[in-house]
């Protein structure tokens, strides 16, 4: 499959955990989970038409799925992908914002 074509096939989901929330009151960063094909431009230009804001600068991490097992089973969680997103002063994006 190659690269999504619909912002929405880019943007997975928000990241709503405690230093996420520290991030965007304080640095005006906001967290994604993103398709792992995808890279900084497409990112950014996905949170601009979907959320109307003004991105500034984008930070990518790639998260290796840790391994599990129960009892003599062995499985292993997905790999994902964070997008950091700094927005410029001013902007915001409401779903962070109804936590």
């Amino acid at each position: 499959m190659s690269n999504p074509n619909s912002p929405y096939d880019i943007i997975r989901t928000p990241v709503i955990t405690e230093k996420a929330g520290d991030a965007k009151d304080n640095l005006n960063k906001v967290t994604f989970l993103v398709n792992p094909r995808v890279g900084k431009i497409a990112i950014r230009k996905a949170i601009e038409s979907v959320f109307g804001v003004t991105v500034e600068k984008v930070n990518l991490l790639n998260q290796k799925g840790k391994r599990k097992k129960l009892g003599r089973y062995e499985g292993k969680r997905p790999d994902r992908k964070k997008a950091i997103v700094t927005l410029k002063e001013g902007d915001n994006i409401e779903v962070f914002d109804q936590v």
